[in-house]
């Protein structure tokens, strides 16, 4: 999408072989509400699909269905197919919902029929696709943001886990030796050396404590 939008600029790609309504387009898509719309025609769907490839600077797509050679829906299929992520308006001469369906399925936010009614809707019609698709576009970026947090704290929860279980093996063995120590006849020094040996493994075990009971409570 352009980045131009956010200078209430909307650039429109118009695709449409009836040049007399492309000229009746352009006066109604003047200044609608302090938005200027700056709109390129494009008379066939290989001209729409090389000017939609070339740059990064529409906003939004007019799609008449009945195109040279070809329909809207075909030129539709394309730019989906290509993968090229703009906000699409579909324009028909009559009411057939299994075309609006059809259309529905590659991604089309708008489905209209072209009347004397339609192009005084139109600046309207735009602004209130561009609107949607960016709530759209919020939504799916703080869903994605929320997703990568949840799978980041999994995988602290998961490293946690391990890290519990691998200190126990290790500090385990360790405070069995220290016991059979204690048993031994050692001097002072060595009695003192396993005193402090034995308050660092408690210490050790209270801290993996805390770590797995925090854990479980974040869970």
């Amino acid at each position: 999408m352009g980045e131009v939008m956010s200078e209430n600029i909307i650039n429109v790609l118009l695709v449409d072989d009836d040049a007399e309504y492309v000229s009746v387009t352009k006066h109604y898509l003047r200044t609608f509400q302090n938005t200027q719309f700056d709109l390129t025609w494009a008379s066939d769907g290989e001209a729409a699909l090389e000017k939609l490839s070339a740059a990064n600077s529409f906003d939004v797509v007019l799609m008449d269905y009945y195109l040279p050679n070809t329909n809207g829906l075909e030129i539709i299929r394309k730019i989906y197919d290509a993968k090229i992520d703009i906000p699409i308006i579909f324009l028909t001469a009559n009411k057939d919902f299994r075309i609006a369906v059809e259309a529905m399925k590659y991604g089309v936010e708008e489905y209209l029929v072209k009347d004397d009614a339609l192009i005084t809707i139109l600046p309207r019609t735009i602004i209130n696709v561009l609107e949607r698709t960016q709530l759209k576009k919020r939504i799916l970026d703080a869903e994605k943001q929320k997703f990568i947090a949840q799978r980041r704290a999994d995988g602290i929860q998961e490293l946690i886990v391990t890290m519990c279980h691998e200190f126990n093996n290790p500090l385990a063995a360790i405070k069995i030796s220290a016991d059979i120590l204690q048993r031994q006849k050692i001097d002072a020094e060595g009695n003192a050396l396993l005193d402090k040996l034995s308050e660092n493994i408690s210490a050790l075990e209270k801290q993996i404590v805390r770590l797995r009971d925090l854990n479980t409570q974040n869970k």
